[in-house]
Formats: C-alpha cells, structure tokens, sequence
C-alpha cells in the first residue's frame, strides 16, 4: 500500500513540475509588442548598415539614357561613371528587358540588367494552399541576385548586377543557350552562359571572360555574390523553416552545413557546391573548379510565424574567381528543383547527401532499407501514399518480430526468476554487494542472460531513430492526402484553437493523439515484465516507479511534439505501436509457454552451471574484489 501511495505521489510532482515548467516558458515568452519593437529595431539597423555600404563604396549604375551605339563623345561621358564598360550602356540590350528559356520542369526568366535569373518556377509543383494553383517559383521579386564585383584597373568598383548585358539565344540540338555578355567592346565582354536540356532540373551556367585584361584588375580574384531568401511553400512555416539551411561540399565529396541558428556564419575551403536547401526544394550552384574559399551566411527571418509569413531564412554566400592568364573562366551549373533524394542521386553529384538522413547506422537504415522499400511501395504497387505507410510499417515490424519475440522471451524467464530473487534480497538485505554476486549466480545456474531483454531492445531503437529523419525527408508525402490528412508532409489538424499552447501549439492533430494512446496501451501491456529485468541496486534510481511514470510522460511527448510534426510519422508511429501490441499479445498468449520456461530452468539449476562469460566473470572478479576490500575496511575499524 505505501509503494502505491508513494507511485502516486512521484507522478503527481512529476505533473505538477511539468506544469510549472510549461507556466514559466508560457509566462516568459516576449509579448507582440516587444517581438514588433525588435523586428523595427533589426529593420532600422539593417536600413543604416546598408546605407553606410551604399555612401562608402564607390560603385556605379549603368545609366538608362538612349545612346547612339558607337558613339564615341557620349561613350568618353559614359566612362567617367563606368569605366572601361561604358560601351554596354550604348547598346540596344541597355533595358529593363528579359529572356524566357523554359523546358517541361523548370521555367527561368533572365534580366539584361545584371544578367541573371529574376524568376525560377517549377512548373510540376504548387503551393502550400494547393487550389490555388500557384506554382512554386524559388525566385521571384527580387528575392535573389547574383553580382560579381569587378575592380577596373583604374580603381573603380562596379556591380555587375547594375550593368546591362547583351542577350542572345539560341537553340543547339534539343538544348537552349542563352549567352549574356557585359561588353566593354564589340569583342570584349564577360559572358554568362545558360544551356538549359529538355525535361531537366540542371542548367549549364558558364562564367567567362575575354578581352577584359586591359578592363579589369587581375592581381586578385573577382567577388561573386549570391543572395537568396527563401520562400514558404509549405503549411507549416515553423516546420518547414527547421529544414532550411546551406549544405555545402568540400574537400572531395565531404558534405557539412552552416548551421541552424539564428544567425550563422562559415568560411570554407575548396568548395565544389553550396545548395540552399528549403524542406522539400533547393537551390544549387556547383562548380568543375573548387572555389579556394567561400564565404557563406544563414540567417533565420522567422521571429514569430504569425507575422514572418513569407520567407524563411536569408541566405548569403561569397566566393573568388580567379583569374587564369588574365581571364575567367569557370564551368558551372545551377540546380532548381525538389529536395528528392532520387532526383538528386540521378546526378551523381554527391546532391543527395544534402537530405538529412542521420548519420552513422540511422542513415545506413534509410538509404539500405527504408529508402528502396517505401519508394517500391509509392511508385511501383501505386498505392495511395497513406495506404503505402502502413505496408511499410507492417513488413518493418514484421521482419523485426523475431527480435520481439527474444525480447519477451527473456523478461518471461526473468519473471520465472522473480520469487528466487524476491528470497535473495530478503536474505542478504543488509549485504547488498553479497546479494548481487547471489543474483549473478543464480542468473549463472538457471542459463539465464539478464541482458538477453536489453539487446533486441537496443537493436531496434536505431530504427526508430531512422524513421524519425526518414518521414520529414520523404517527398512522396508532400501534398498527398490520407483520410482527414490533407498532406502527410504537414501535421493533420482536426480543430483549430483559438489561442496557443506552448509547445503544443494552436491546433489539434489526431495521428499523434491516436499514436499517444498507442503507446500508452503498449508501455502498460509490457511495464510489468520490465519490472525485474534486474535487481534493484542500492543508490542507484527505482527503475520500477521509472517506468511507472514513463508510462504517462512517453505519450505526453508524442502528443506535445508530434502535434506539429508530418502526420506520415504520426501515422507510422500509430500503426507500429498497433502492430507491437499485436505481435506482443500473441507471443505472450499463443508462443510462450511460462510453464515449459519453469520447467527448462529448473532443469538447468540442476545441472553442472555454464562457464560464465568474460564480462559475466569480470563483473563477478570486481564485485568479490569490492567486497574484500569492504571487509578488510571493517575490520580495520
């Protein structure tokens, strides 16, 4: 009765501290006002940082006035502002002009002025709010630019970005090249090259320059610049924000990332790519020829989601080009399409690894087992996405069943062993150290592996782990619906509450209250088996009323931080909790027999004990060791 009374007072000061904890972070959040004054705050010091840049650099704007082309007077009056460039400003292209190349994936939209892409949709994917119609356009609105700062021999700094270049396309076999050249003279110029392949994600992108060794300074690297925030595109902003970050590659095929704080910065060597990935799509400028260094910068643009609606994360990167025999010249390509590991991996580029799918074992699991299975299922049977999840979770748990079934196995014959325990620890109560080398022989004698239940535990918690980085990577999911999931890449919300919780948020789901309740009924179905997984020793924690209040605080977390996870996890985690319960409840009613198991071990006490293990033999040398020195202590006082 007092064990009872004191499992029930554990649990409510767990509760009650849980609850504090939840008062203290709600009660400690900044009020909209102040959220309101830092962003006005981080506006009026960005607004100041860039007007400081703009008034000390001496930069110059190609200016829009008509120019007869050849005109020398008006070209000498050009140079006094561009330098050796002002001949691209007395050309036709010196307008706010723009060419289209598209294929049946991507559609790219490119300006005269400064010559790179203004506009990159992807015409097979839409929006967040699906009927809408709006597709996903990785830039627009000058969400993005791409300059190079060019250093003339005579001391100025020019943008490209504000220069014109002088568009030509044309179309070579099944592919459309779009050349952009800055021109400083009829045959000198620097040239951006675009080669876009039918049905193709990758754009040829080529940097180069000729004739501009009298133009430009070439003691040092020119400076390319490319900036890009990201755009929402997904229902959750938060969630979708967690995901976005730069991955990079360097020094022949290691692939790391910036970081995912509030503000990040990196400087690395020998990059050979750099994507701005988003959750599910991403930006990529890769390059033959390593750059030495890059510069790279992430900063997170969402504060507070109800007023951060439109864009994630700001992302900056820096990078030289360097000059060869006076000249650049680099071979390069843009990638803009969906963050798909299958897509990616089609390049063999290395483009895949920026999914995150765990390191170590967890992404061996995801790439060997999960990655295959799940896409066979999706694509090749062409079942719905949902019905697809629980055919995977079900050949999962399935093939795993043999290591469940080991498991139970062993706590039923620790549960046989309960009584002989029980006398052991009444017996030597008030020698602990005695009790334990009791407990191991008997363990010994009996043919029974303490640890025989842990292990099939531990074997399966990497797979758990794996599904965890697996279902917020899947493609496949986003924007397929599943009973009242509208999009099983985004949380399933049934209700929407007028005020919002800490942690929990302001919306309810329901795969994640159906998966809380699942393992719930397990953790209750297998709590007491555990129990005596081993003897309770002295100073260390009561692993009994342990699991007691893990019974109520693992379905607590699953309702609190899958509310705004993927409702694909949530539904794997339900069925898979089922499927336990299942194979469980038939291994403990139909396979195991605790009779025969009391019966085999009888017969094993009677027998001539198995030769302990090493480890067995080494903890049991420690313990006699440690008891030794305990009695000549005692005898010494």
């Amino acid at each position: 009765m007092e064990e009872k009374k004191l499992d029930l007072n554990s649990i409510i000061g767990f509760v009650l501290i849980f609850g504090i904890l939840i008062w203290i972070m709600y009660q400690n959040q900044p009020s909209e006002k102040e959220i309101a004054a830092e962003k006005a705050k981080k506006e009026l010091v960005a607004k100041q940082e860039a007007q400081a840049k703009a008034d000390k650099a001496k930069t110059a704007i190609a200016p829009t006035v008509a120019v007869t082309p050849g005109d020398t007077a008006q070209i000498a009056k050009l140079q006094k502002t561009l330098g050796g460039f002002a001949y691209s400003a007395t050309l036709p292209s010196a307008k706010d002009s723009f060419t289209t190349i598209e294929n049946e994936k991507i559609k790219l939209k490119i300006a005269n002025k400064g010559g790179y892409i203004v506009e990159a949709t992807l015409k097979e994917f839409k929006k967040f709010e699906k009927n809408s119609g709006q597709l996903v356009e990785l830039i627009k609105d000058n969400n993005s630019n791409l300059n190079i700062q060019l250093q003339t021999i005579d001391n100025r700094t020019l943008n490209s970005k504000d220069l014109y270049f002088e568009p030509t396309l044309e179309k070579i076999g099944a592919d459309q090249v779009l050349s952009m050249r800055l021109k400083a003279g009829a045959n000198e110029f620097l040239e951006y090259k675009y080669i876009l392949k039918p049905n193709d994600y990758l754009v040829g992108f080529d940097i180069r320059s000729q004739g501009l060794n009298r133009v430009l300074n070439s003691s040092k690297p020119l400076d390319l610049q490319w900036d890009l925030k990201t755009y929402r595109n997904e229902k959750s902003i938060s969630y979708e924000n967690r995901f976005a970050e730069i991955y990079y590659e360097h020094e022949d095929g290691k692939i790391n990332y910036a970081g995912l704080g509030k503000h990040e910065e990196e400087t690395v060597e020998k990059v050979s790519f750099i994507a701005y990935k988003q959750h599910f799509f991403t930006s990529i400028l890769v390059t033959d020829k390593p750059f030495a260094t890059s510069k790279l910068e992430s900063t997170n643009l969402v504060n507070d989601e109800k007023i951060d609606t439109v864009f994630t994360k700001q992302f900056k990167t820096n990078v030289p080009l360097a000059f060869s025999n006076g000249e650049i010249d680099y071979k390069m390509q843009w990638y803009f399409g969906p963050a798909d590991y299958k897509v990616l991996k089609s390049y063999d580029k290395n483009f895949q690894k920026i999914i995150p799918l765990g390191w170590g074992i967890f992404g061996w699991i995801n790439r060997l087992i999960f990655i295959p299975l799940f896409g066979f299922l999706s694509s090749t049977i062409g079942l719905s996405l949902g019905i697809a999840i629980i055919i995977f979770t079900i050949i999962i748990k399935l093939a795993m069943s043999p290591i469940t079934y080991k498991s139970f196995l062993s706590q039923a014959k620790m549960k046989v062993l309960r009584p002989d325990i029980a006398e052991l620890g009444e017996k030597f109560k008030k020698d602990p150290m005695k009790k334990q080398q009791e407990t191991m022989k008997l363990y010994n004698k009996a043919g029974v592996n303490p640890m025989a239940g842990c292990i099939p535990a531990l074997i399966q918690l990497p797979f758990m782990y794996a599904s965890f980085q697996f279902f917020p990577a899947a493609f496949e999911l986003r924007q397929k619906s599943f009973l009242w999931a509208d999009d099983l890449s985004s949380f399933d919300a049934v209700a929407k509450l007028p005020f919002n919780i800490p942690l929990y948020g302001d919306h309810i789901s329901l795969f994640p209250i159906l998966a809380a309740i699942a393992i719930f009924f397990y953790m209750k179905m297998t709590s007491g088996d555990q129990q005596m997984a081993a003897p309770q020793q002295e100073g260390m924690p009561d692993m009994a009323k342990m699991m007691k209040i893990m019974i109520y605080v693992s379905p607590l977390m699953m309702l609190i931080f899958f509310n705004s996870y993927g409702a694909g996890l949530s539904l794997y985690n339900f069925i898979s909790n089922l499927i336990t319960i299942g194979i469980m409840f038939v291994i403990k009613n139909y396979i195991v027999d605790s009779d025969k198991i009391h019966a085999q071990i009888q017969e094993n006490k009677l027998r001539e004990p198995k030769k302990p293990s090493k480890f067995q033999q080494r903890l049991q040398d420690v313990m006699e060791q440690q008891e030794a020195a305990k009695k000549a202590q005692g005898k010494k006082k």
